[in-house]
């Protein structure tokens, strides 16, 4: 697996290995949509790999969907992040800030009082999410964004990005999957608007590539990446054609000079979202789901690659770069302890004892 270990530079981004942490949703943020210390620890224990993404990392009040996730829309946010990044500094890691903005997934009681739930549509999402104090709650409507509030979200963004840089983060990604907002303009059955951002695929793709360039104009295209996901149903996620979609999104973020785009790949899907991300996107790739340490070192070695990150393999394994590098067997973790308050099952994963 030796080709993991080798460094790598995407855009302005210079990795020490190619073993890159996945973005996850840990619900561990204090009150205020606050980063807490125990998020500071519990980064600073992955400081290993070449570079974390964040859990999604809210652009505004409104972007908030999951309980006890953190935003960067305030000085007292913004400040707290600094702590974050310091300590994944301190231990010669590299960090990168997910924003996210869930839209019409979420629930008012996961959100400060008067904050929205917006979207694209009125449609109100098929499901369920959690809540602290009511448990289980459908999701709730969503108000349909006027053509003239759209180019105040996509400021949002930018002011996010902003932050982001004030706080020390190395890079940003946008969240362009999951359901979440960018992926509800960009699918026919979350889009049913008739203005300049529905319609066409000329439209749909309009927000999210109208976020990426407003990004990208904060410090250059070279700290940006984005996240994508073709065919990915998750959140009531539906396009009748997502890889006529995702080509128009990648061909025009390819004009941007992006650090890289991150491609979750979907087994049995509709769309080979690892296959279509190298054809339309001319900078580097970073590969996502279920990679062992072989298979992402043979996809890393054929060049189909640039890196590959790791979600679930992160949440037991603290040291996972090393455990590759000493060919240790990998810790299992306690779903049971994924989302709940404290540090059980979340910083209490030993690494391995020292090699003697």
């Amino acid at each position: 697996m030796d080709s993991l270990f080798t460094p790598i530079t995407l855009g302005k981004l210079k990795l020490r290995n190619r073993v890159v942490m996945a973005p996850m949703t840990r619900s561990r943020a204090d009150a205020g949509d606050m980063p807490s210390a125990l998020m500071t620890e519990y980064y600073r224990q992955r400081a290993g790999a070449g570079m974390i993404v964040t859990e999604g990392i809210a652009p505004s009040a409104d972007g908030i969907g999951y309980c006890r996730t953190p935003g960067i829309y305030n000085d007292t946010q913004t400040d707290a992040w600094r702590d974050v990044v310091a300590a994944v500094h301190a231990e010669g890691g590299m960090i990168v800030a997910q924003i996210m903005h869930c839209g019409r997934i979420a629930h008012p009681l996961n959100k400060a009082a008067g904050a929205e739930t917006v979207a694209p549509s009125a449609l109100r999402a098929r499901g369920d999410i959690f809540t602290d104090t009511r448990g289980m709650q459908p999701f709730t409507m969503p108000r349909e964004l006027a053509s003239e509030e759209i180019p105040g979200i996509v400021a949002a963004y930018a002011e996010a990005t902003a932050r982001c840089f004030e706080a020390g983060f190395d890079g940003v990604e946008l969240h362009c999957t999951s359901g979440y907002l960018p992926a509800q303009f960009l699918s026919t059955g979350t889009n049913l608007r008739s203005d300049a951002y529905g319609g066409s695929v000329a439209g749909r793709v309009r927000f999210p590539l109208d976020v990426l360039r407003a990004m990208a104009k904060v410090d250059g295209g070279g700290r940006v990446g984005f996240r994508i996901s073709p065919d990915n149903r998750f959140n009531d996620l539906q396009d009748d054609d997502p890889q006529d979609t995702f080509t128009a999104l990648l061909a025009g973020a390819s004009e941007l000079r992006l650090a890289y785009v991150h491609a979750i790949r979907i087994p049995k899907g509709r769309v080979d979202n690892i296959g279509l991300a190298r054809q339309f996107f001319p900078g580097r790739v970073i590969g996502n789901e279920s990679y062992s340490g072989d298979e992402a070192a043979d996809a890393l070695d054929r060049g189909e690659l640039a890196a590959v990150s790791f979600g679930r393999p992160y949440i037991a394994n603290p040291d996972l770069v090393e455990r590759f590098w000493r060919g240790k067997p990998l810790a299992d973790f306690d779903p049971s302890r994924l989302y709940t308050p404290g540090p059980d099952g979340y910083t209490d994963y030993p690494p391995l004892p020292s090699a003697s």
